[in-house]
């Protein structure tokens, strides 16, 4: 109801008489001795004093709990300064050795006509695959240990892990695809090249990548759509989904769900197609007569499965399985062998011990010497 002329007189009246008795009050140190202050007051309208109760800024404060990240620390090698000397030279070793291993298959597979064939075309990519899995991680390894920085900035981390992610899971689909090309050709050697071929191949391959960059970016979106508040720290060497996860703040129990139920499909798929190729060609190599057929058989495709045992076995361990039950200790190791040490052991037992490959080898080799 609008207040009348003499209620506004009567309130005007208390109001100054209270201010009169609270002046008297005040110390003199603290009376608004400035014109300006005191000409500005008495501008304020007389709706705004009157009113009740008073304006307030209800907008809502930022959350001071959840700062920015703009940086993660990568403390999986926290050793002393002796024990980093020495897993620096130990890691370039595996690095150089690596790349000189993969590179001599891709270059032996490119000039030699003879391993102009499917098998080794996708041998060929598994190499090339595995030249870029472990640059995406063994390089940054090798700088902290020798510089003893172990920053990688937020978009660092997250393109780290969105290439690891990707050629991880291209390289389970490609593995898949390779046991796929053994079955083929040791069951129904007569369909082979109508089966498998070059357009095949690359058809395969294509899917095989598109498959890993799809999880990659729905990981990857995952991840760092998150909150990163409490802490920077990444107690590990690279940037992973698992303590990515265990180092945000948010609620991550949907996130988990999704990266669990995605990467499950990429790796548990094609490690059922692998596994059913293999019983397949366990049991068609079984029927043959000869022992001699039998063991050049198995010593087809026992270099290929015993890769694939390490790398399936290792990744399934890490990404299907929840994150209470993870051991930091444990997975650590488990990333070294899946991360570096299966890169390294594709080339020293997955090629060379291929018997056309040791003959194109000596044959480079020869023709290099004279």
């Amino acid at each position: 109801m609008p207040l009348t002329a003499k209620q506004l007189i009567s309130a005007l009246s208390i109001i100054a008489q209270l201010c009169s008795q609270t002046a008297d009050q005040v110390p003199q140190n603290l009376m608004i001795s400035n014109p300006e202050t005191v000409e500005a007051a008495s501008r304020t309208p007389l709706a705004e004093i009157l009113q009740f109760p008073p304006k307030m800024d209800i907008r809502p404060a930022e959350n001071q709990s959840q700062t920015s990240v703009t940086e993660f620390l990568l403390v999986g090698f926290s050793v002393d300064s002796t024990n980093q000397t020495l897993l620096f030279v130990i890691g370039l070793f595996v690095y150089l050795l690596t790349l000189a291993g993969n590179l001599t298959i891709i270059t032996l597979i490119r000039i030699d006509q003879h391993l102009q064939t499917p098998m080794y075309f996708l041998l060929g990519n598994l190499s090339f695959v595995e030249i870029c899995y472990i640059s995406t991680t063994l390089p940054k390894i090798l700088w902290d240990l020798l510089s003893g920085d172990k920053t990688i900035s937020y978009i660092g981390c997250a393109l780290q892990m969105y290439f690891f992610v990707t050629l991880g899971s291209t390289e389970c689909v490609l593995l898949s695809v390779m046991a796929y090309d053994r079955y083929v050709a040791l069951c129904h050697p007569l369909h082979y090249t109508l089966l498998i071929n070059q357009t095949v191949c690359r058809r395969l391959l294509a899917t095989t990548w598109g498959i890993g960059h799809f999880n990659s970016i729905v990981n990857t979106a995952i991840v760092f759509s998150l909150h990163f508040c409490h802490s920077n720290e990444i107690n590990h060497f690279f940037c992973d989904i698992p303590p990515l996860l265990r180092l945000s703040c948010s609620d991550i129990f949907i996130s988990q769900m999704v990266t669990f139920t995605i990467s499950g499909c990429v790796i548990i798929l094609p490690f059922c197609l692998t596994l059913l190729s293999y019983v397949l060609i366990v049991s068609s190599v079984l029927k043959i007569c000869t022992a001699h057929g039998r063991i050049k058989a198995f010593s087809t495709c026992g270099s290929h499965l015993t890769v694939v045992s390490i790398f399936y076995g290792t990744i399934i361990y890490t990404y299907i399985q929840p994150l209470s039950t993870h051991s930091i200790e444990k997975d650590h190791l488990i990333s070294v062998l899946y991360a570096i040490i299966t890169p390294l052991l594709n080339p020293l037992i997955y090629s060379f011990r291929n018997k056309e490959m040791q003959r194109a080898l000596w044959k480079a080799l020869g023709k290099s010497s004279s």
